[in-house]
């Protein structure tokens, strides 16, 4: 028995051993990661000497500095919390002591022969640790090479007067111009930038039925997180599974005591065409009878089950299913949704 235990009791401790040394391991690999992977390396606080102070950089870099003072960066020296960091042009170029004493641009961090990946890595040693860009090394985004600096400009917004002039842009509802943003110091307005890349997008907005994306009544940002996430095409699902879409369409949420199924498992989407469609309300077919039908075929044990009941008369007068199942997206008193 005696010996029993004490074989337990090695076995006990060497697993315990094993995970400390294994943990250890990862955090020495985690460490020399970036640099072992040509990723830009964290800027250290250094000898704080070696710090001289972003008004040391207007001699030389004058455009650059203004247009930087007014930007959000250049405010984080005046709040609280950010009084013992560093903040201005050092925190992300690193030290400019030996830079401004040689004039040597080689004494400087200079982003621009850094890859997409090397610039975001220095972005996120501020902007990392919030929900919305935790994942970035996990989106699309990171995966194709596209990083911080292609939509945001971290010394300035766009300047410029402030007004909607654009075809593209008729409504008063977006009260900026195309080409300028004056949030999340973004290069351009969030649908510009977005179509930018993902023009195929760009001919769905222009449908006779979408979503008032390119009028700027609303943001590609609203349903997809551009910085990564786990969902496909990065959208914004935290709650069931159209959160995206529920933001808006609240009264499509329930609890349903009878649950359409297709609203359950496959979501909006198994219905209606998200970006814009032909179709009322981005159906994906142009009559309802199709588009029900593609599930609740008459053919049999195709699908899912047959209605029940009399025969449905699938002429044109009758062929929209919703006049008598009106509650198509769930209901709380009748199991075939008519109320």
């Amino acid at each position: 028995m005696r010996l029993t235990k004490v074989i337990k009791t090695v076995l006990v401790c060497g697993s315990v051993l094993g995970v400390v040394v294994w943990f250890a391991s990862a955090r020495s690999s985690q460490a020399v990661g970036p640099v072992a992977n040509n990723a830009a390396p964290v800027i250290a606080s250094g000898d704080p000497s070696d710090y001289v102070g972003s008004e040391a950089c207007k001699d030389c870099h004058e455009d650059q500095f203004k247009a930087y003072s007014h930007t959000t960066h250049a405010q984080l020296s005046k709040i609280g919390s950010w009084k013992s960091k560093v903040t201005g042009c050092e925190s992300c170029h690193g030290p400019g002591k030996n830079h401004i004493a040689e004039a040597d641009p080689a004494k400087i961090i200079s982003f621009k022969n850094k890859s997409s990946k090397e610039t975001a890595e220095i972005c996120l040693t501020c902007h990392a640790g919030k929900e919305e860009r935790n994942n970035f090394r996990r989106g699309e985004h990171w995966r194709n090479d596209i990083g911080c600096t292609d939509c945001h400009s971290p010394h300035s917004n766009t300047s410029g007067r402030n007004l909607a002039s654009s075809n593209i842009y008729p409504t008063t509802a977006n009260a900026e111009k195309p080409g300028f943003s004056t949030v999340r110091m973004l290069k351009a307005n969030d649908p510009q930038l977005c179509v930018g890349c993902h023009s195929e997008v760009k001919a769905a907005f222009s449908a006779p039925f979408h979503h008032k994306v390119l009028e700027g009544a609303m943001r590609c940002s609203d349903c997809h997180n551009p910085h990564g996430g786990f969902e496909l095409k990065q959208t914004r699902l935290a709650t069931g599974s159209d959160a995206a879409c529920i933001k808006c369409h609240a009264d499509k949420q329930g609890p349903f005591t009878y649950e359409h199924a297709p609203v359950k498992t496959e979501g909006c989407s198994s219905c209606h065409t998200p970006h814009g469609s032909a179709n009322p309300r981005l159906l994906q077919y142009s009559a309802v009878n199709q588009l029900c039908l593609t599930c609740h075929s008459v053919a049999h044990d195709v699908g899912a089950i047959e209605p029940a009941g009399p025969q449905h008369n699938q002429n044109a007068q009758y062929a929209n299913c919703t006049a008598c199942h009106v509650k198509i997206h769930g209901s709380r008193s009748s199991p075939v949704f008519f109320r």
